[in-house]
């Protein structure tokens, strides 16, 4: 019930984003257009792949909510990681393409700008409709553990920095006799996004190389199994790693070697249940092995079976 509800609340989401980002590039790309301002036309350009990595996004969060399948055992939930790689390399390609256009504008001394009004107007607008839908993309990134919607909050926060900078140059400019200003701008902003770029495919890249889960959700699975210290004697080899919203973990638990296998069973059963209970997308495998002390006390003195007959 939890997971369709999240569901739900991630393709929403993943909507409003891409209707955000359409109606925010074309009221820039006719701005721009018409002032001849490379800082709009580059924030329009920002807004158009914006278009592209929603519907992406879309789609891998679609995909990645499908149930497991015979092609599939894990799930699909990579598909969100794949959305956040796809994303960087399209940021990539925006802030090279606006690098290079202000590098060529400042050698060609073209600074040509028009309607500077209307330029400042247009990304105070953009300024106001990012800030609004970064906050509520983060917020259900983070409710949803939804890497891919992280990601595209990132990027929209992205926009609210960038579209600021432009917006204080074109600002400059209406009082200023500064046309190199634009590009100069845009070279910062260029420079800006690549960086993001970078770190969005650092944490793609984590992910997909199966990097381990932080500290603190490592942490949080050996207290849990710790709270039943009474029914079990170890757990080992704790193995976690992340697709999508899932949080993949498994581990070794040692059992006294007189529990029946039904016994053991309903311990690693309940442990699964509490695990996935107190942490959230957690998919918990468990290999129980019983335990080989040669100085086993038997029966009578193994505090596992003494508090299992208790």
């Amino acid at each position: 019930m939890e997971q369709s509800a999240n569901s739900t609340l991630k393709l929403r989401a993943a909507r409003y984003s891409i209707f955000t980002a359409l109606t925010l590039a074309i009221m820039k790309f006719v701005v721009g257009l018409l002032t001849g301002s490379l800082a709009v036309i580059a924030s329009a350009v920002d807004s158009l792949l914006d278009i592209v990595m929603s519907g992406v996004n879309f789609l891998a969060i679609r995909q990645a909510e499908q149930p497991a399948d015979d092609g599939h055992s894990f799930g699909h939930g990579k598909f969100e990681t794949l959305a956040t790689l796809i994303q960087s390399l399209v940021i990539s390609a925006s802030g090279g393409w606006i690098l290079v256009e202000a590098i060529r504008r400042l050698n060609a001394g073209d600074y040509k700008v028009q309607q500077i009004g209307n330029g400042v107007i247009v990304l105070a607008l953009s300024m106001a409709a990012s800030f609004w839908i970064s906050r509520y993309l983060r917020r259900v990134g983070k409710a949803t553990e939804s890497s891919a919607l992280q990601a595209d909050a990132l990027h929209f926060a992205m926009d609210i920095y960038t579209n600021g900078a432009l917006l204080a140059g074109l600002v400059i400019l209406s009082f200023v006799d500064a046309p190199w200003l634009d590009p100069v701008m845009s070279l910062f902003v260029a420079l800006y996004i690549l960086k993001e770029a970078l770190s969005l495919a650092r944490y793609a890249l984590r992910d997909m190389l199966d990097a381990e889960l932080p500290d603190e959700v490592r942490n949080e699975v050996i207290r849990l199994v710790n709270e039943h210290h009474g029914e079990l004697l170890d757990i080992h080899n704790l193995r976690t790693r992340r697709a999508g919203s899932q949080k993949l973990m498994d581990f070794h638990l040692t059992v006294c070697k007189h529990l029946t296998v039904q016994e053991a069973h309903d311990l690693a059963d309940r442990l699964e249940e509490t695990i996935a209970k107190e942490i959230r997308g957690a998919n918990v495998t468990i290999h129980v092995e019983p335990c080989r002390r040669p100085d086993c006390p038997g029966t009578d003195k193994c505090v596992s079976v003494k508090n299992r007959i208790a």
